[in-house]
């Protein structure tokens, strides 16, 4: 018989509560034919809660040994609370990357956004130094321009 542990659905309609029970992989959700009942999920309580999963530790680790297999729900909240490992989350194909037309256009919104910034780094610096130098007398003052007359050829 191939037993599993998974969540069994009761409470009021739009208030779900589970109980996390161990059954025939062939029965129903509800139906009814449980093992046992190793703990309860209220998803109504907060996620930081401790009341949102209460589980027997000790049945859970009897009814693995014995073979049952946590449904996936079920295995997050034992990895949660340290009985089994994480499952590693596999790389993904590139299907999950912007085309690289996107990343161009980013990389280039990048460097004109880190452009700007420089110049207006160079600038504040610019300004501050200006700034805090002392007034300095003009050395010589510029001579008026010669004027220039301009003659027409005939």
């Amino acid at each position: 018989m191939a037993t599993v542990i998974r969540l069994a659905r009761y409470g009021a309609k739009k208030r779900p509560y589970y109980h996390v029970v161990v059954t025939d992989s062939r029965n129903a959700r509800n139906s009814g034919n449980i093992l046992a009942v190793v703990g309860k999920y209220d998803p109504m309580q907060a996620k930081d809660s401790d009341k949102r999963v209460i589980l027997n530790i000790d049945d859970v680790k009897a009814w693995m040994a014995k073979g049952a297999k946590p449904s996936d729900r079920v295995y997050k909240f034992l990895v949660k609370a340290g009985l089994v490992a994480a499952k590693p989350i596999p790389n993904q194909t590139k299907k999950n990357q912007p085309s690289e037309k996107t990343q161009q256009k980013a990389k280039d919104k990048a460097d004109k956004l880190a452009k700007i910034a420089e110049e207006k780094a160079a600038a504040e610096a610019a300004a501050k130094a200006a700034a805090e130098a002392p007034a300095e007398e003009p050395a010589a003052e510029e001579a008026p321009a010669a004027e220039t007359t301009e003659t027409v050829a005939e």
